[in-house]
């Protein structure tokens, strides 16, 4: 990554989320690789209280000082567990925005300020608010709130997008956001005319997004990093297992998937479980009967989640599916109403983009449950007991696999569904896997030699000619 990255001559870059996730041993190092600054302001050493990567980084063109300021997404503690952050902790962007623009006001005197934000522009996405310090996505919440940025850079939430915002002060500032996996550069085109009476510069700026698809890849480049790419290559082509059946994760948006399930039926064999939760985390990603090979485990499991054991009251885990099902479906009055829980926009209509992100659509193994879906959110789940015949009650504790995304608050299960305080999260964890759910997953695969998804039949959705119905439909409409 950092001999790719320096080859690519980066003026600057910004830390994401992701970054921190692959934990200190990696990004310790990157940062001294990197022949360019690696920004986040936010990121602050708990020992030392300043910022724990370079906070900005002034560039010198023309004659023109342009600075360039790094922020990071502060919700990385409600997805990531403490040791991979140790050390750190993450300002809110707003806060941390007005604190150093004031500094490069009067420090640096830049001509021109970019912020470089690994954070999205929905600051109410998964039910987030405004007043949350700490908002996920509070991209446009800076370019608002906090005057003196001339164009800001954003990332993190994979949506295209560019738009001019008016600040507080009056001013404006243009936001781009290139979407995700490289389909775009977003070109900002900036003219300064030097107004001699003022000695300032008067800016006008523009942007743009540009496809990358008829794009010719750069010989120099690539052949420099051949050796990289044959070495990944051989990993990726590693054989796990062999499936026996095929798995698509463009079903699960519905509900009741082989490809989930074969997610819950792993995390239970990974660690010991009374029940397993688990969603689809690839889109739309075919894996076909045969052998499956190491790049396949990254369309089956595409982050690097740790696998928790998680201590959870019956009553917890209903709350748990109620928040799920009541976030992720509609409430059906017959078989032509929509069964997925789809966004409205400001005119009212009805878009295609689910409320909830289809990587948060839970499904439980090890419980039979119902979801009625013509019942309102909080009473659609009917929970029978055990699949194994044993007793499900509302008061017992029970040890529930879960990813460490959703373990540490991600989605909002447990800190809105369960209403568990997230200073209580920690305390909840029984075990933890050391490495990646991949890994693992890839482990217990390559021990049984040849693994069989067996779809289960632990849950039903009712009326199932309704959902039926509509599942056809919209999975036409969605994939078809």
């Amino acid at each position: 990554v950092s001999a790719f990255m320096n080859a690519m001559r980066y003026d600057a870059a910004s830390v994401g989320n992701h970054d921190i996730e692959a934990g200190h041993p990696v990004y310790d190092r990157l940062v001294n690789e990197f022949k360019f600054p690696w920004l986040a302001a936010n990121a602050i050493n708990t020992t030392t209280g300043k910022p724990y990567f370079k906070p900005y980084h002034i560039i010198v063109k023309e004659g023109v000082r342009i600075a360039i300021m790094g922020l990071i997404t502060p919700a990385i503690p409600k997805w990531l567990p403490e040791h991979l952050y140790s050390g750190m902790e993450f300002e809110g962007m707003v806060t941390s925005a007005k604190k150093w623009i004031k500094h490069l006001q009067a420090h640096e005197k830049p001509d021109f300020i970019v912020g470089l934000f690994h954070a999205g522009n929905d600051h109410t996405y998964g039910g987030d608010s405004a007043e949350n310090p700490k908002n996920e996505n509070a991209s446009m919440m800076v370019a608002e709130q906090v005057p003196g940025f001339d164009l800001i850079f954003t990332g993190h939430d994979h949506t295209e997008m560019t738009q001019q915002v008016t600040n507080q002060a009056g001013g404006t500032v243009l936001v781009m956001n290139a979407g995700s996996r490289g389909k775009n550069v977003a070109v900002a085109s900036v003219k300064l005319t030097l107004n001699t009476q003022t000695n300032e510069y008067e800016k006008a700026v523009t942007g743009t997004l540009i496809s990358t698809k008829y794009a010719d890849a750069n010989k120099v480049l690539t052949d420099s990093m051949n050796a990289y790419y044959e070495g990944t290559n051989a990993f990726l082509s590693e054989p796990v297992a062999a499936l026996t059946v095929g798995l698509n994760s463009a079903e699960s948006h519905f509900g009741n998937s082989l490809f989930v399930d074969f997610i819950n039926q792993a995390q239970m064999q990974i660690l010991e479980a009374d029940i397993s939760f688990a969603a689809p985390l690839s889109y739309n990603s075919t894996l076909e009967p045969g052998m499956l090979y190491t790049r396949g485990m990254f369309d089956l499991y595409r982050f690097e989640n740790l696998l928790y054991v998680m201590q959870l009251l019956g009553n917890e885990i209903d709350k748990y599916l109620e928040y799920t099902v009541g976030e992720w479906f509609g409430q059906m009055s017959g078989p032509k109403d929509n069964l997925l829980n789809y966004m409205v926009d400001s005119e009212g209509k009805t878009t295609t983009r689910t409320k909830m992100a289809f990587y948060n659509f839970d499904e439980a193994l090890g419980i039979d449950y119902t979801v009625d879906l013509t019942k309102p959110t909080g009473q659609r789940v009917t929970i029978h007991g055990f699949s194994n015949g044993n007793a499900f009650t509302e008061n017992a504790l029970y040890r529930v696999a879960i990813n460490s995304y959703r373990g540490n608050g991600g989605g909002g299960h447990l800190t809105i569904g369960c209403e568990i305080p997230e200073e209580e999260l920690v305390g909840r964890i029984l075990e933890s896997t050391p490495k990646s759910i991949r890994f693992h997953m890839m482990e217990w695969m390559k021990a049984e030699g040849k693994v069989t998804p067996i779809k289960q039949e632990n849950r039903k959705y009712v009326p199932e000619k309704w959902y039926k119905a509509a599942k056809k439909r919209e999975y036409k409409a969605k994939f078809e």
